[in-house]
């Protein structure tokens, strides 16, 4: 029996004319196998999978990798892979290059003495690129509960309190309501730290009249969520509403418009042109968005850089800013997925600006 996913991987692998490939990315091994243990490499032929574990994982291996031949190796397991290459008479084998060190390859290929190692790039993220519908409800569920914790934390932000103790809050919430874990390391900005892109909490006290930047996410059955809300502590500032009405302008655009055939360029200029327009494009430097999935960032990405085509099942964020060093920024994001006719939302936190006191 093959899976959808390993059998997407059998067709690209002929479209490569490879006989077989080798998989030791863990996120690319739980994907493709439902393996879950921490050691692990997988061999996939145009004619058969294999899921090579040393002895804890045995039983684990046996009832999570359905479809996998479970191989048990005792030291290294690409002795036990050059043994079965031999025995398929496959003297050429695929490899992800963005995967291993250069000491793992020259590893491999000593241990693989008589093997051609071919370099592959992206084969099994281009698969993961588009969601399945367990993924998809996975995925909103991850945002259900992130949106849950924005609610929470509101009780929370006040004048005197530590980002750090916000953050804790934050992630104390997530793991007591099913998470694994936080999606990355929660950012809790306020104030001119709040200009900082990737402001991760910090020892500063909120004041008052400023800006609290919140990035987060829950990482959830092996998914990942990612919501930005700011919101202000006391009173703002016309300079506060000035760049918060702007960000917001921009990131409705965006997702008023993003819809399938939009290429990466495209969803980033929706939102990119209307501040630019504003005459903050120079304090907009990153993307607009990127892929989340298994992975907090993956492709495709929203960006002036990317060609990558949106295609309905692929999940993204879109998330501007303008970040004012010495002031404070505004960010505000949300996870959505491609549909066929446009997107569907899934982080539902109001956006209208809340002021706290």
């Amino acid at each position: 029996m093959t899976n959808p996913r390993t059998q997407q991987l059998h067709t690209l692998l002929e479209a490569k004319q490879l006989e077989a490939i080798i998989i030791d990315s863990p996120i690319n091994r739980r994907y493709l196998s439902g393996f879950t243990g921490s050691a692990g490499t997988l061999l996939l032929t145009t004619s058969a999978s294999y899921l090579l574990t040393d002895f804890r994982y045995r039983t684990q291996a046996a009832e999570q990798a359905k479809g996998y031949q479970v191989l048990e190796y005792m030291s290294q397991p690409m002795v036990e892979i050059r043994t079965l290459l031999q025995k398929l008479g496959i003297n050429k084998v695929g490899f992800e290059q963005d995967h291993i060190s250069f000491a793992q390859y020259k590893q491999w290929e000593n241990e693989l003495a008589g093997i051609e190692l071919s370099p592959t790039a992206g084969l099994v993220e281009q698969i993961r690129m588009i969601k399945d519908q367990a993924e998809l409800q996975i995925i909103q569920e991850a945002a259900d509960l992130a949106d849950r914790t924005f609610a929470h934390i509101l009780n929370y932000i006040k004048p005197g309190v530590r980002e750090l103790d916000i953050a804790l809050e934050m992630e104390m919430f997530m793991r007591s309501n099913g998470a694994t874990s936080s999606s990355f390391e929660t950012i809790v900005a306020s104030g001119e730290r709040s200009a900082l892109p990737h402001g991760i909490a910090s020892e500063r006290i909120i004041g008052n009249n400023e800006f609290v930047k919140l990035d987060f996410g829950a990482y959830y059955k092996g998914y990942c969520s990612d919501i930005t809300r700011t919101v202000v502590v006391g009173k703002p500032t016309e300079k506060h509403l000035e760049i918060y009405n702007i960000v917001l302008e921009a990131q409705l655009n965006a997702l008023a418009n993003i819809k399938p055939g939009v290429t990466g360029v495209q969803g980033d200029a929706f939102a990119r042109d209307v501040i630019t327009k504003y005459g903050y494009g120079e304090l907009f430097g990153h993307g607009t968005g990127h892929g989340i999935g298994m992975e907090i960032h993956e492709a495709p990405r929203l960006s002036r850089f990317s060609d990558t085509i949106l295609t309905p099942g692929m999940t993204v964020t879109v998330e501007p800013g303008i970040y004012i060093p010495g002031f404070g920024g505004v960010r505000i994001e949300d996870d959505i997925v491609i549909t066929h006719t446009g997107i569907q939302i899934l982080t539902k936190s109001t956006k209208e600006l809340i002021l706290l006191n």
